[in-house]
């Protein structure tokens, strides 16, 4: 039970398990027509950013 409450094998994996998430999310919705191209690469850029903000956060506390 410990290890499901510590995330077990998502442990320190979350910001990539959202980051793809949201873009399976955005292009999804870009191919059955929801948002434009524009509002797709603006998300991919988005979610490119904070990953990255978060990749460069952990490699400072090492």
């Amino acid at each position: 039970m410990n290890k499901f409450i510590s995330g077990g094998f998502f442990a320190n994996r979350s910001t990539k398990i959202m980051a793809a998430a949201g873009a399976l999310s955005a292009l999804c919705a870009y191919l059955v027509g929801e948002s434009d191209l524009f509002a797709t690469v603006q998300t991919f850029a988005a979610i490119g950013g904070a990953y990255w903000l978060h990749k460069s956060k952990q490699n400072k506390g090492k």
